[in-house]
């Protein structure tokens, strides 16, 4: 049996009524909700539809607060870590190294495959701990930190991290990407074992019929005046720079023009410094979020280093025309002209040219807007939800086959038959 393919192997195993029992999944990550960012909140999507699906969870992560405890509910059980504060973003918390606890944890009560969120000292802490107990590891690339490193003064630092993210991730069985464009890249950077899970959104959550007019006139706009959105953290990475001269060349043809930048960060003060008469609604959740989604008409997104971008789908989903690079989710979801607006390049004149030519049609504008409420529709969190279960369960299989094998060479006769 030994000397049948792996493949054969694979399937043998996958069709047995065993391949289909739930799972036993660490997720280990160093952002989770209430968490704003978009890390947390596909990672709460990706639990919770885990936990639908009938799988055991344990989530690993830093405690938020000092008084915090982890939940244990049915299928849920959460193991929180010792943190410290990001430098520069103090309301967020990485995690310390905890190689021994988590041995100690696993040794105790073994999980099926460990998924790492997060590249920090944590998930570092989980891949060694796998490895040191023979664990199933996948990962996740979530986050450009080696584009990050130019918006913070330290470019010089580029080749070192994406070094490290390569033999972290290429450490892994599999590691999942938002994207086929980010596949792309990173496949020639040296990543291997890589796998597009997309990303989802909630339609039902994010629907232009949240459009509220009292909103809207707290914001100083009236019915006919074009609103100007931008979801986010307000930080280096974002290019925001761009989105303040889009909204400058906007007001010098139609003065009526506001924006309203949702999102928090450490370049709130500065950014209203510069701006003083942009609405800055801080973190928003929830149906206070989708309503401030609906009650704009335009999404400016001059982002160059997402590796997807949540915020581009649930403006979709919120009926919103996007002005957006051709990079990560708008790349994939945005056909120019038919469902929002795409620049090539980063070039910034060409940008704001293009903000101003939906600014200019409003009639098209709507109709891109409509079109792309549909597109969002077609994006659904289960379908997202079963992919990665799929892939969980192949990383499992596969990982059973190598032990096999292992077995044998050692002398023990094979379990699979």
């Amino acid at each position: 049996m030994l000397r049948e393919s792996a493949d054969s192997q694979n399937l043998q195993i996958e069709e047995s009524p065993c391949a289909r029992r739930p799972l036993r999944v660490a997720v280990v990550t160093e952002t989770f909700p209430p968490e704003v960012n978009g890390v947390a909140m596909t990672l709460s999507r990706l639990v919770g539809g885990m936990r639908e699906a009938q799988h055991d969870v344990q989530l690993i992560r830093p405690r938020q607060t000092l008084d915090e405890e982890g939940r244990t509910e049915p299928r849920f059980h959460e193991v929180l870590m010792r943190g410290l504060p990001v430098p520069r973003y103090p309301d967020l918390r990485m995690g310390v190294p905890s190689k021994r606890a988590l041995v100690r944890l696993w040794s105790m009560r073994r999980p099926d495959v460990v998924h790492i969120a997060t590249e920090g000292p944590l998930g570092w802490s989980a891949l060694q701990a796998s490895r040191h107990l023979k664990l199933p590891v996948t990962s996740d690339f979530r986050t450009n930190f080696h584009a990050y490193s130019q918006h913070y003064g330290v470019g010089w630092l580029r080749k070192p991290i994406m070094g490290y993210l390569r033999k972290f991730h290429n450490a892994t069985a599999r590691t999942f990407v938002p994207t086929q464009a980010l596949l792309d890249d990173l496949r020639t950077c040296g990543l291997r074992n890589l796998e597009v899970v997309g990303r989802g959104v909630d339609t039902l959550l994010f629907d232009p019929c949240r459009r509220d007019e009292a909103l809207r006139r707290r914001w100083g706009a009236q019915p006919q005046d074009p609103v100007l959105l931008c979801v986010g953290r307000l930080a280096p990475e974002k290019n925001l720079d761009l989105l303040l001269q889009v909204f400058a060349a906007a007001r010098a043809s139609r003065p009526q023009t506001r924006l309203v930048l949702v999102g928090d960060g450490p370049l709130r003060a500065a950014l209203h410094a510069r701006c003083p008469d942009a609405v800055f609604a801080g973190q928003r959740s929830g149906v206070d979020l989708a309503a401030h989604y609906a009650s704009a008409d335009f999404f400016i997104f001059p982002s160059c280093t997402e590796t997807f971008g949540n915020v581009v789908t649930e403006a979709m989903a919120s009926a919103l025309p996007v002005v957006a690079f051709r990079r990560a989710a708008a790349q994939e979801l945005i056909r120019h002209g038919e469902n929002g607006l795409l620049v090539d390049g980063s070039e910034p004149v060409q940008f704001i040219d293009v903000a101003l030519q939906a600014l200019r049609d409003r009639e098209a504008a709507t109709r891109m807007g409509q079109t792309a409420r549909l597109t969002a529709l077609g994006v659904s969190w289960e379908s997202v939800v079963q992919r990665f279960e799929n892939e969980l369960r192949g990383v499992v299989a596969r990982h059973v086959i190598s032990s096999c094998v292992d077995l044998a060479k050692s002398g023990w006769p094979s379990p699979v038959r």
